[in-house]
């Protein structure tokens, strides 16, 4: 069973950075896809950036483009989300998810099989 744990959540004001992290334990988390999601309050869940197992090849919601940077160590079992010039817009909490074995990089949730508990992002305008 595959656990994930988020932390590097906070408060922040609109412009400010957080980098996020995701550690992973109960598998091989160099061969699992690993994405980012958000929910805010009364939103459905949406997809935020993702890294693949093979080459570390990256997908990102255009909202995120340019700001959000995804990475990965493997060595580490821990996955990252370094948010840039954040706006009130992030505000949202942030889920990691894993897809084990996923050669793709998917953008849907139902395509994840593992979840941490989530990490809130809060921005002030």
């Amino acid at each position: 069973q595959v656990q994930l744990i988020e932390s590097g959540g906070g408060l922040v004001q609109a412009g400010g950075s957080l980098r996020l992290s995701c550690a992973a334990s109960g598998g091989t988390f160099s061969s699992y896809t690993m994405a980012w999601f958000r929910q805010a309050p009364g939103k459905a869940r949406e997809f935020v950036a993702s890294i693949g197992w093979i080459g570390g090849r990256t997908v990102y919601a255009e909202s995120v483009k340019g700001r959000f940077t995804v990475s990965r160590d493997n060595a580490k079992n821990t996955l990252y989300l370094q948010m840039n010039s954040l706006t009130p817009e992030d505000t949202a909490v942030h889920y990691c998810a894993a897809a084990p074995g996923r050669a793709t990089i998917p953008q849907q949730s139902r395509e994840y099989e593992y979840w941490g508990q989530g990490t809130q992002v809060t921005v002030s305008s």
